[in-house]
């Protein structure tokens, strides 16, 4: 078999993150994404740096290293949609393709004619998604809308960092671009949703995603808690409201994290610790009463957990199968044993001229056992495939060549 989504054309609009998140995941699959951009910037994040890519003599390149986090497997070309023939030239590929991904204010591209209403009059079966801050309607949907200042917005800052009264407590960012990331994994899922809808209807439709919408909704059991009593969590640092214990504690040479979610393997740790009474004592028996009983259940263990370094605990409760583990920083993640036999580091060449010669990239985490993801290509360099892309639609060296003295690419 083919890859999952050989045969789908995907013209890509987006910058930044959460769009191109969303369609590197369909590359990933097997999808032909053709990402636009403008000529001689391109996407924003090609310049959002340090760090920067390296060139061969391991000297900075002024490509900046958060680009490569989300546009593998695609096709770069520089097309000036403020220009009529690329304008025209985007409507041609959109003639022809599945899916377009975009994400413009809202209205932003009905100027160009390269709005959902003007492209599905020219291809009925085309599904067109819009990723926006706010959503295509509501009283922010004008506004432009960033993944910090939807964290903010949406609570998730609220429950993340240090109780207020506990020292650097405060509101506090995730430090990945989470909801960036899990808005472009809503939308790769809603266009696949789309996909397998116009199998029956054979007609695309339009997909309106917003980082608000996907900021409130990935609260999750917070958002649940709150619904059910009306009272909303606060920050706890890396306290599980409903679970304990489930932290991190200090040890001799550093921490551990705990992450015990049942009785039986709080028993267990108990047990591995020479305190077994306490898995007995009615204040921590349950996990509701450890949670109620959280305060005297720490006071218990915090000296404990200092008498063996990290890598003790880890031996002593691993042999155990009670979950702990240690808190590492990015480096020492992809040093782990683990991380290396998933091979969940990809390393791709590129020869694009611009002294790069390869592009470590993170391994998509989806294993298919039948149509695998297929590393075909390191993200590129701006507009490396514009006269290939072309030659694929159609146009010839000299209408190429025109296009280029136009400047419309």
């Amino acid at each position: 078999m083919g890859a999952a989504l050989a045969g789908i054309k995907v013209l890509d609009l987006s910058r930044v993150l959460a769009g191109p998140w969303c369609t590197q995941v369909l590359a990933d699959l097997g999808a032909d994404v053709i990402k636009v951009e403008r000529p001689g910037a391109g996407d924003d994040t090609r310049h959002w740096g340090p760090p920067f890519l390296r060139d061969t003599q391991g000297q900075d390149t002024r490509e900046a290293s958060y680009f490569t986090a989300c546009n593998r497997n695609k096709r770069s070309i520089t097309v000036d949609m403020a220009h009529p023939e690329g304008q025209a030239l985007l409507r041609r590929m959109a003639a022809e393709a599945d899916v377009v991904v975009e994400n413009f204010k809202v209205g932003g591209l009905r100027q160009y004619g390269l709005d959902y209403d003007s492209l599905s009059a020219l291809n009925p079966r085309l599904v067109y998604c819009s990723i926006t801050g706010f959503g295509q309607d509501g009283p922010y949907a004008e506004r432009a809308g960033y993944d910090l200042m939807v964290q903010a917005m949406c609570g998730l800052m609220s429950v993340t960092g240090q109780a207020d009264d506990e020292p650097g407590g405060g509101p506090l960012k995730v430090g990945v671009a989470v909801v960036d990331v899990f808005t472009g994994l809503y939308a790769s899922n809603a266009i696949l949703a789309a996909l397998h809808a116009r199998q029956a209807s054979g007609r695309g439709q339009y997909i309106d995603m917003a980082l608000l919408d996907v900021g409130v909704a990935v609260l999750a059991n917070q958002a649940a808690g709150f619904l059910a009593t009306g009272n909303a969590p606060a920050r706890a640092g890396n306290i599980h409201p409903s679970l304990a214990p489930y932290q991190d504690f200090p040890t001799r040479d550093g921490n551990v994290l705990l992450a015990i979610g049942n009785d039986g393997q709080f028993a267990r740790f108990c047990a591995a610790i020479g305190s077994p009474a306490w898995a007995q004592d009615a204040r921590f028996a349950t996990n509701t009463a450890r949670v109620r009983h959280r305060d005297a259940l720490l006071a218990l263990m915090g000296p404990v957990m200092l008498l063996r370094t990290t890598a003790e605990w880890i031996a002593l409760l691993e042999d155990r199968a009670v979950p702990c583990g240690p808190i590492n920083t990015i480096a020492q993640a992809f040093d782990d044993p683990q991380v290396q036999a998933r091979g969940l580091r990809v390393d791709l060449p590129r020869d694009a001229g611009d002294g790069i010669a390869g592009i470590a990239t993170v391994a998509s985490p989806m294993r298919l056992s039948e149509t695998p993801v297929d590393y075909r290509r390191a993200p590129p360099a701006l507009g490396q495939h514009t006269d290939e892309v072309l030659r694929d639609l159609g146009l010839d060296a000299a209408a190429i060549a025109a296009l280029r003295e136009s400047k419309a690419i």
